[in-house]
């Protein structure tokens, strides 16, 4: 089994990395700092866990060992920083530059992976630039982005872009079938429903409840048509998306507990000793941490369908033969087309475009699917 196995769509990005593993001496296909962009759901975070086990395990005869544990996220020479909150603090990217001074105690390289680069302010950048522009020997930096216009110009300069491809449905199909065993009819379509997004269309895929959740969420946008209609409303939505913030980090909560307590030598059923329990609270703080910016995503994410949603009708409208996104809610978009006009539905695709901006900029998601539905009217 290879490890980049998991990673569909991306032949050309594979090629450039897996290249670079195998001739890590060769300046001219190995640096010391990667930045690897792409859509939500392309698999930056994936390739970049793949890239990080390619580079440790070279010709090691370890090389299962390795990938074991940098999968379980206790290998001693790959550190993986990602944010539970809105931005990664300065002090959690110092923490990593000093890790980087580091020799490998283990494999070939010290990996330094940052997910949601894009997540870092000025400032916090700057301290990963000092370290980008006088790399150890033997440390890779990796970082992961939807774009890279996401991080300053100086740390574009100093890194080689990886630009990642929305996958075919198809090729995501095929990989939900093979790894999750999931029927053909039913990959092809959660594939299709989330838009390539790997991680939406294994959740949509392998639990009915996300799928029901998903389908009332976009009927909201549908029924909408008095003001307590629209308040009503905007809770639901933030309800639906509460839900699958909690069912999408519930299992890697859980994960993560078990993996600490295994690395103190502690059983699920064994008392936590006092000098342990500290911890155990910083673990069980950051996934509530987590658990709010879930809520956010998940906000964020009923808009994108709903924006998809009103993308097809749109097309309906205009005669545009185009294969919908949401193939399993023709019927309603075919009403919704018919009963409206292009203008309006453009109307529509643009507030929830304004709706996602705020969302971004950290305004409550209640107000902002209550202004949403409002201004739908």
């Amino acid at each position: 089994m290879s490890v980049w196995d998991d990673i569909v769509g991306q032949d050309v990005a594979i090629a450039m990395l897996r290249r670079a593993a195998a001739q890590p001496e060769d300046a001219s296909v190995m640096t010391h700092a990667w930045l690897i962009t792409g859509p939500a759901g392309s698999g930056r975070s994936t390739l970049a866990l793949a890239f990080a086990k390619a580079l440790e395990s070279g010709d090691d005869d370890e090389s299962d060992r390795h990938a074991r544990l940098i999968e379980a996220g206790t290998h001693p020479d790959v550190q993986v920083l990602s944010t539970a909150g809105v931005l990664i603090t300065i002090a959690d990217v110092r923490d990593l530059v000093a890790r980087a001074q580091l020799s490998p105690s283990m494999g070939r390289f010290r990996v330094q992976i940052i997910e949601d680069a894009d997540r870092m302010t000025e400032t916090t950048s700057n301290v990963l630039l000092k370290a980008l522009e006088e790399p150890p020997a033997g440390t890779v930096w990796v970082l992961c982005c939807p774009s890279d216009a996401d991080v300053l110009p100086t740390i574009r300069s100093r890194v080689r872009t990886v630009r990642l491809v929305t996958p075919d449905p198809h090729e995501v199909a095929k990989l939900l079938q093979r790894k999750w065993g999931v029927a053909a009819p039913t990959a092809l379509e959660c594939a299709q429903i989330a838009q390539c997004h790997v991680g939406m269309a294994r959740r949509l895929a392998t639990d009915g409840r996300a799928r029901e959740r998903r389908r009332t969420s976009l009927g909201v946008f549908l029924t909408v048509d008095t003001l307590a209609a629209a308040m009503a409303g905007a809770r639901t939505l933030l309800e639906i998306a509460t839900a699958d913030a909690e069912a999408g980090t519930a299992e890697q909560a859980e994960a993560e507990r078990a993996a600490l307590l295994r690395q103190l030598g502690l059983r699920e059923s064994d008392p936590v000793p006092p000098g342990y329990r500290a911890q155990l609270h910083a673990i069980e703080k950051d996934q509530r941490r987590q658990a709010k910016r879930a809520v956010n995503d998940g906000v964020d994410r009923v808009l994108t369908d709903a924006f998809s949603m009103f993308r097809d009708v749109l097309l309906r409208q205009l005669g545009v033969d185009t294969a919908p996104i949401n193939v399993d809610l023709i019927p309603q978009i075919g009403q919704q087309a018919a009963a409206g006009d292009p203008l309006r539905t453009l109307r529509v695709l643009d507030a929830i475009g304004a709706a996602r901006e705020q969302l971004a900029r950290n305004v409550s998601p209640q107000l902002v699917l209550e202004a949403l539905l409002a201004g739908l009217l």
